[in-house]
């Protein structure tokens, strides 16, 4: 109780974990997380009767350094991951799960719905997927998979934009028009599809149009406590420099489509985004 009480005195300011990383504070983890996501199952007409699953590329990096050298406790979204994966199986689709190193997911569970039975299920189902994923490297070709998805949270940010790996599989993605699913901070593991090519390569997503958590509201956030300071860099903007049109100005629930790319902006973006996609997918598939 005096833990609580003492949190509550600095309700606006992240908090000092006892190893020295931060969490959210107080005000964002009682006004910006929920216990129950807003997952809805939705009536398919026609599902996806193949075999191949959809590849989930998740982080399993969750420490990220803010520009002030303290360090945040992010990972993947619990909702932006499940609640789109909710949507795909119902649709009827499987899921492979895979990571830069082949370490563990690292989810936000400060952010976890707790009271949400759809999430639980769906997280019990996949947990030993996402303990003893796959190694990003290890994964040659997407000849057997259905699609890509890769979830939100800061914790995309960490080691995803830098894997020449997943912009192996990103630009085989394109080539391909397989479907690439992402939302919030997802995005910037787009970044991840220049490395490891020749700088004069034109970047393959230049000229999309995307939604993703923007700048400006990332900007905000140390002010209330949820980051434990500045950003150490801008996805909105490293994503406009390498040629994407992000064409949200604040976090709506927005969804949008772009040839083979399906995005959404924030945590809010969840529900739609699985709806929105997994029709695409299902789709895909039957042409």
């Amino acid at each position: 109780m005096g833990l609580t009480y003492s949190k509550w005195l600095h309700p606006l300011t992240a908090q000092k974990t006892d190893d020295g990383t931060y969490d959210p504070s107080p005000f964002t983890l009682a006004f910006g997380t929920s216990t129950k996501s807003s997952y809805i199952a939705q009536t398919h007409e026609a599902k996806y009767t193949g075999t191949k699953p959809i590849l989930v590329v998740c982080t399993d990096d969750g420490k990220l350094k803010m520009k002030n050298d303290k360090v945040f406790n992010t990972g993947n979204h619990p909702i932006e991951m499940f609640v789109p994966m909710l949507h795909f199986r119902d649709a009827g689709f499987t899921f492979d799960i895979a990571t830069v190193s082949g370490g563990p997911v690292v989810l936000e569970m400060w952010a976890y719905p707790t009271s949400d039975e759809h999430v639980k299920t769906l997280h019990e189902s996949v947990k030993s997927m996402m303990e003893k994923p796959k190694k990003l490297e290890d994964i040659t070709s997407l000849d057997e998979y259905a699609a890509i998805f890769i979830p939100g949270g800061h914790g995309a940010m960490v080691n995803l934009p830098e894997s020449a790996d997943l912009g192996r599989l990103l630009r085989e993605a394109h080539t391909k028009s397989l479907p690439t699913v992402t939302l919030c901070h997802g995005p910037a593991a787009l970044l991840a599809a220049n490395v490891g090519e020749e700088e004069e390569k034109e970047y393959v997503y230049g000229g999309y149009k995307s939604v993703c958590f923007t700048d400006k509201t990332d900007g905000t956030t140390p002010s209330v406590g949820y980051l434990p300071g500045h950003m150490p860099w801008k996805c909105q903007e490293a994503l406009e420099t390498k040629g994407i049109k992000i064409v949200n100005t604040t976090e709506t629930g927005a969804t949008n489509v772009d040839r083979e790319l399906i995005t959404g902006d924030s945590p809010y973006a969840a529900q739609n985004l699985g709806v929105v996609a997994a029709p695409i997918l299902v789709k895909f598939h039957a042409e």
